[in-house]
């Protein structure tokens, strides 16, 4: 897949299980049923495992068999943005500091949020802060979040912000925080920040173009199957989103994730062989593919455990 054959991904978008509170009202049987059935019909097309189906080594503890997924797929790191608590993901991660990092991930809303990320990155290891844009209730540039916008900046720390669709069946597709374009005042003030919106802002692409315009400090994110763009008005897929992305900000501010969430389906890998063909078939170069699918997060999380490229040294 990659001609240099030191070169490994680094993979900037996974989850370790976490609690989504997307809503505390109880789901209709209806719009749980239509969930159940638009799952099982993206499971059948992408042929992922059913969720009930065991695997032997399911005795193992999670991130033993995060690791054995790395092996397999040759993949040089994996960074984790959530966990039950911004502990559980540094205790999970330490047993293996060579092939995997993690962000802070509790709410920007809290009273202590800066104490809590300054202790997240200093004491246990976090490499950065993770947001859901629809679940934040405040809006980005209220003068209460600044301590936490200080904080990262000071420290040149990334954060990767959700915006656009979340969820599946009865999911949030509307709220003041949903639109990329809601962080542009705390981006435009904040440039030592590096924003990292995720799924090409799924669902809100030329918004999210329109923030790089103005913000070199705002980086995309390619994870995920981005099957939101069958849910547009005018026609995208994965070659149209690589390819503007490209010409328009650059391989420098694009990079590789893919959403990475549990078991049985562990590390989906049709999704790197996906994005890989993509940037070929564009005539990508070896040094952008290199720097898309690893090299731009080791370069944003200033983390150097896996080989990089000779071509960049």
């Amino acid at each position: 897949m990659f001609k240099n054959s030191g070169f490994q991904v680094f993979d900037i978008h996974a989850h370790l299980p976490y609690r989504l509170a997307l809503s505390n009202r109880q789901i209709h049987e209806l719009v749980a049923r239509y969930g159940k059935e638009r799952s099982e019909r993206m499971r059948l097309t992408w042929d992922f495992p059913a969720p009930d189906s065991s695997a032997a080594d399911n005795t193992l503890p999670l991130i033993d068999r995060w690791a054995a997924e790395l092996d397999k797929y040759n993949i040089g790191g994996l960074n984790f943005l959530t966990a039950l608590d911004n502990d559980n993901l540094a205790e999970q991660i330490a047993k293996y500091p060579d092939r995997f990092t993690g962000f802070a991930y509790h709410s920007i809303e809290n009273d202590n949020a800066a104490e809590e990320l300054r202790r997240a990155v200093d004491e246990l290891g976090l490499k950065g802060y993770k947001l859901f844009g629809p679940l934040t209730q405040t809006a980005f540039d209220d003068p209460a979040l600044a301590p936490v916008w200080t904080f990262l900046a000071q420290r040149r720390l990334p954060v990767l912000i959700h915006f656009g669709m979340l969820g599946h069946a009865g999911g949030i597709v509307h709220h003041p925080n949903i639109n990329p374009l809601s962080i542009f005042n705390t981006a435009r003030e904040y440039p030592d920040i590096p924003f990292i919106i995720p799924h090409f802002g799924a669902g809100y692409f030329q918004e999210l173009l329109h923030l790089c315009w103005s913000c070199p400090n705002v980086y995309i994110d390619t994870s995920g199957s981005n099957q939101w763009v069958r849910w547009m008005p005018y026609e995208l897929n994965l070659e149209i989103l690589f390819r503007k992305t490209y010409e328009l900000i650059g391989p420098e501010r694009i990079i590789f994730g893919t959403d990475a969430s549990g078991f049985p389906r562990g590390y989906p890998y049709r999704y790197l062989q996906d994005q890989v063909r993509v940037c070929r078939e564009l005539r990508f170069s070896e040094t952008d593919i290199e720097s898309i699918f690893g090299n731009n997060a080791r370069r944003v999380l200033n983390f150097n455990a896996a080989p990089v490229s000779n071509a960049l040294k």
